[in-house]
């Protein structure tokens, strides 16, 4: 089956969305990224800022590399979701890459964390699991990869703040059964493999509760690794030469 082309792709959303604007009495499709990417908006938000719900995660902001990846994740059968594998299955290489830039270079404001639902013990545990790991289980610290303030690492490490505790549970819920998988070596399918069901939790919760820093953009570079640990390397983003384990 010859694979639709770009310009094909563009007309036909252009024709669906007109469609759609024209009976909500909207004005007509333009053909710019912002419209063409209102498939994208209606499940993950007003500009890529989050769905209510909790299960579909921001888009605005998060690094270029790292939504290009997730994109092709879906297309390939690394990720699970039916709707997101239709709408991306047609579409080349470029065309997601185009999708991934535009949604990384929007800077939009994050809306405040929810209350912890957890007592402090679990916090701490989770606050203690994400800046420092825990060295006895070979566990790194989640900002040993995500950065020291977890908004991430351009271009391909995704922050963690600003997430529903849902959301990151789903997500490593299916790393731990399988149903999300990165190139190896997956270095987050290892990870989990090491947390309790409690781990995960506490750690969730901790995240969940922080407000945003100041400037939420991820870091330009990954942060100097902590004396005696270890930082495994991944598939997607490589750890730079003497952050191995």
């Amino acid at each position: 089956m010859k694979t639709p082309s770009r310009a094909s792709l563009s007309r036909l959303l252009a024709a669906a969305l007109w469609l759609s604007a024209a009976a909500a009495g909207a004005a007509p499709f333009e053909d710019t990224i912002a419209q063409r990417t209102m498939a994208c908006t209606a499940c993950h938000g007003a500009q890529g800022r989050a769905g209510p719900d909790g299960y579909y995660p921001r888009l605005a902001g998060k690094p270029a590399g790292y939504l290009y990846n997730q994109l092709l994740n879906f297309r390939e059968g690394r990720r699970h979701y039916a709707l997101m594998t239709q709408l991306v299955d047609p579409l080349s290489d470029a065309y997601l890459m185009e999708i991934a830039s535009y949604f990384s270079a929007l800077d939009l404001p994050y809306p405040p964390p929810a209350a912890p639902a957890v007592s402090p013990e679990v916090l701490q545990r989770g606050k203690a699991l994400v800046m420092q790991g825990d060295a006895a289980r070979r566990l790194p610290a989640c900002v040993s990869c995500h950065g020291q303030a977890m908004t991430g690492v351009a271009p391909h490490i995704p922050g963690l703040m600003g997430l529903p505790r849902d959301y990151l549970n789903a997500q490593l819920g299916a790393w731990r059964t399988g149903q999300r998988r990165a190139h190896a070596p997956d270095c987050m399918a290892n990870i989990v493999a090491q947390m309790s069901s409690d781990d995960i939790n506490a750690a969730t919760s901790w995240l969940a509760a922080q407000p945003l820093p100041a400037s939420s953009k991820p870091a330009a570079s990954l942060p100097a690794a902590a004396a005696g640990q270890g930082v495994p390397a991944c598939g997607t983003a490589a750890a730079p030469p003497g952050r191995q384990p």
